[in-house]
């Protein structure tokens, strides 16, 4: 298997946006770039109908976010996961939402450090891959430091040597996991001092992260930084990730190339029975900010999801930006 780059830079798990559709239009735009499958949870994967582990082989480095807190059946979604290909697995141990929590897993199992340790060296034992661990800074009044520690001091002493901090700790009543994005406040400086206690383990940093930039001003500090919504809405900033943040000297794509990169993709996915907006809806974003962008995005929206939808619309709905763009 190809030595891939670690956790440097990542894309967040995001439900309902990070499915193969957009990873492989972000692996168009970075080669490097970690990406991750949204949580899918080990009941999911052992009862459920679906195949809940397929992916593109593009996609790799290819990590697995597991939602769960059953030892057995976490191993057991882990040794499937590596069977499959892929380059890692994930614990959600950051998601506050009552449907998770009453699942027992997400931000809850902060407050059962020892169950997540026994999760993750059951894990351990059956596969090779890493096996790591996405949390919060802290859970409702648990937000110390101490707090924080103990959690690491306990995961990590059972094997898990990667860890993705969302620098905000999670209220598990009250707030929607939308608002728990937003309102509690962000401390990095926690994070920072983390890697500075814990400088053998690879500690990454994510949340309020919008530009590379600011990815650049963490890594002085961390080993890897997760962007979560900024690379779904605003998807070209991972254009310049190979260059700016691995050293790459490839050429970066303009906007136009990386269309005409996913229009193999595209075709292929209507051939086989899907539809245009199942991959479409992941690249409204693709002209953010740009002199008319707003009818690329209505061009799409109004016609993606129609019935025999194909290409054509994509290279319309560029025209129609470039039509309405206005002239100098």
């Amino acid at each position: 298997m190809k030595a891939f780059p670690t956790s440097r830079f990542s894309i967040a798990p995001m439900l309902d946006w990070t499915d193969r559709h957009y990873r492989y239009f972000a692996r168009v735009m970075s080669e490097n770039t970690l990406l991750y499958t949204e949580m899918v949870t080990t009941g999911a994967i052992i009862y459920g109908k679906g195949d809940y582990l397929a992916y593109n082989d593009e996609e790799h480095p290819l990590a697995l976010q597991l939602g769960g807190s059953n030892p057995k059946d976490l191993a057991h979604c882990a040794k499937l996961a590596a069977e499959r290909g892929y380059d890692e697995v994930n614990i959600n141990v950051g998601c506050p939402s009552d449907r998770v929590q009453n699942g027992r897993f997400g931000a809850c199992l902060m407050a059962e450090p020892d169950l997540v340790a026994e999760c993750v060296d059951a894990m351990k034992q059956v596969v090779d891959i890493p096996v790591t661990v996405k949390t919060r800074i802290g859970i409702d009044e648990q937000d110390s430091y101490e707090f924080l520690t103990k959690f690491i001091d306990t995961v990590s002493a059972k094997g898990c040597s990667e860890f993705t901090i969302h620098a905000r700790k999670a209220w598990l009543q009250g707030l929607s996991p939308k608002e728990n994005r937003e309102i509690p406040p962000l401390d990095y400086d926690r994070v920072y001092q983390l890697k500075r206690d814990y400088p053998h383990l690879n500690i990454a940093i994510n949340g309020g992260i919008t530009s590379l930039e600011q990815a650049k001003v963490h890594l002085a500090q961390l080993d890897g930084v997760m962007v979560g919504r900024e690379a779904y809405q605003n998807p070209y900033m991972l254009a310049e990730v190979d260059q700016q943040l691995f050293g790459s000297s490839g050429p970066i794509l303009s906007r136009d190339e990386v269309i005409e990169k996913m229009v193999p993709y595209i075709e292929r996915h209507i051939q086989q029975g899907g539809r245009l907006n199942h991959i479409t809806r992941h690249m409204i974003g693709l002209f953010q900010g740009l002199p008319g962008s707003r009818s690329w995005r209505r061009h799409l929206s109004e016609n993606a999801h129609k019935t025999g939808a194909g290409i054509e619309v994509v290279r319309d709905a560029v025209a129609s930006m470039y039509e309405n763009a206005p002239k100098d």
